[in-house]
């Protein structure tokens, strides 16, 4: 699975959406997300990460659709920031 980012119509807000790997488990498995938001404060510069949750795969994906059709799009810019 993949780590994807999106960015908001005013490209201001970005959200991360990873893998999440829950090590405590004898058997670690991903059956969950971490979602990290951020603003971006200049298109040249690296993005505040505010903050990150974890979420079921379930719900991240509902999350994701959501944003998709608020007008979010995926980008990759911050690839080598993040």
């Amino acid at each position: 699975m993949d780590k994807f980012t999106l960015i908001n119509k005013d490209r201001s807000r970005i959200k991360v959406f990873e893998p999440f790997e829950d090590i405590t488990k004898p058997s670690p498995s991903l059956d969950a997300m971490m979602i990290s938001y951020g603003c971006v404060y200049k298109r040249s510069s690296k993005p505040v990460m505010k903050g990150s949750r974890v979420e079921s795969i379930e719900d991240a994906r509902k999350e994701y659709k959501e944003l998709l059709e608020e007008g979010w799009k995926k980008t990759n810019i911050f690839k080598s920031y993040l």
